[in-house]
C-alpha cells in the first residue's frame, strides 16, 4: 500500500512496521481492502493461468491475507508468506482457507522444487531494497529471494509481483537480480499516465518466453492474454527466439529491453525503432 506520510520501508523493518495497530488498517479499513482486492486481481489477470483450473499458488508477503481471499474465490488453492506476526494474526483471526509461514523472504522460500503452479505478491518486494542491519546486503537477499522462488515453481510458470519501485534505480537492481537467477520476463505498468493508478508489476517467467502482457490504459480495462503452460520439459531459450525474424522490429524490442534487464544503457524506444533505413544515395 502506498502511505502519504513517506515510503513504510524507511521507518524501519517490515515486522516492526506491521504491528497490531497496522495490522487492523489491512482489516477495517474498506479503501486498503478494495485496492489491496483490486491489485490481487490484476496480478492474477497477469499469471494467465489455465482457465477453469484451480492451481496451487505462492502469495508472497501475505498480511492479513487479503490478497488470498481473493485467490480462494477464483477456486485457487495457496500458501502465504509474511515476515510480520502481527499480520500474520490478523489473517487467522480472519479465519482464511490458505496455509500461512511466518518468514522472511530475503532469506528464501522454503519449499520443494517444483511446488508451485504460479506466485503473486502485492507491495512487498521493494523491502528488500533497504538494509535494516550492517549484514543485509539487498542484492544478495533480492538473489536469494529469486533464485529460490525460480526453484520452487513448475517450469513454464509465472510470478506477478506488484510493487511500489522508489526509483529507476531501485528497479533496476530489482530486475537484474531476477534475470541473475533465470527469470525472463518484464515491467508492466497500468495507468501510466496516472499520478494515483499507475501501478507496476513484475512479470517473471520460469521458462523462455517472448510474451509480457501490456499494461492497462485509461481507455482500456481488459487485455487480451495468454494462458500458461506447465511441463516438465525444457526449451532452450535460443529455440523460442528463433522465431523471431532478426534484424526486425520485434526482435530489436526483445533485445533492447533485455540489455534493459541486464542494468545497461538503451535507448528509448520510438516510433523509428526497428525501421530500416533506406540506402544512401
Amino acid at each position: 500500500m502506498a502511505f502519504g506520510g513517506g515510503r513504510p520501508e524507511h521507518c524501519g523493518p517490515p515486522e516492526l512496521f506491521y504491528d497490531k495497530k497496522e495490522a487492523q488498517k489491512y482489516v477495517r479499513n474498506s479503501r486498503m481492502v478494495d485496492v489491496q482486492t483490486k491489485m490481487a486481481g490484476r496480478a492474477l489477470e497477469l499469471l494467465c493461468l489455465p482457465e477453469g483450473q484451480p492451481c496451487y499458488l505462492l502469495d508472497i508477503g501475505c498480511g492479513s491475507g487479503l490478497s488470498g481471499d481473493y485467490l480462494s474465490d477464483q477456486g485457487h488453492y495457496w500458501v502465504g508468506l509474511d515476515i510480520s506476526p502481527a499480520m500474520l494474526d490478523a489473517a487467522l483471526d480472519r479465519d482464511t482457507e490458505g496455509d500461512l509461514l511466518l518468514g522472511d523472504m530475503g532469506q528464501g522460500v522454503p519449499f520443494k522444487p517444483g511446488t508451485f503452479d504460479g506466485c503473486i505478491s502485492i507491495s512487498a518486494v521493494q523491502w528488500l531494497c533497504n538494509a535494516n542491519k550492517k549484514s543485509d546486503n539487498p542484492a544478495k537477499r533480492l538473489y536469494c529471494f529469486f533464485s529460490s522462488l525460480y526453484s520452487v515453481l513448475v517450469h513454464g510458470a509465472r510470478a506477478v509481483l506488484q510493487l511500489y519501485p522508489e526509483n529507476s534505480q531501485q528497479l533496476e537492481l530489482i530486475t537484474t537480480q531476477a534475470t541473475k537467477a533465470g527469470f525472463t520476463g518484464g515491467v508492466v505498468v497500468d495507468y501510466p499516465n496516472s499520478a494515483k493508478a499507475k501501478k507496476f508489476f513484475l512479470c517473471l517467467f520460469s521458462g523462455p518466453s517472448i510474451f509480457l502482457p501490456k499494461g492497462l490504459d485509461q481507455n482500456q480495462d481488459e487485455e487480451t492474454t495468454k494462458e500458461s503452460l506447465f511441463t516438465n520439459e525444457r526449451v532452450s531459450y535460443r529455440m523460442v527466439r528463433r522465431e523471431l525474424v532478426r534484424k526486425s522490429r520485434q526482435w530489436v524490442l526483445e533485445k533492447k529491453e533485455r540489455r534493459r534487464r541486464q542494468g545497461k544503457e538503451v535507448r528509448p524506444d520510438t516510433q523509428y525503432t526497428g525501421r530500416k533505413r533506406k540506402p544512401r544515395f
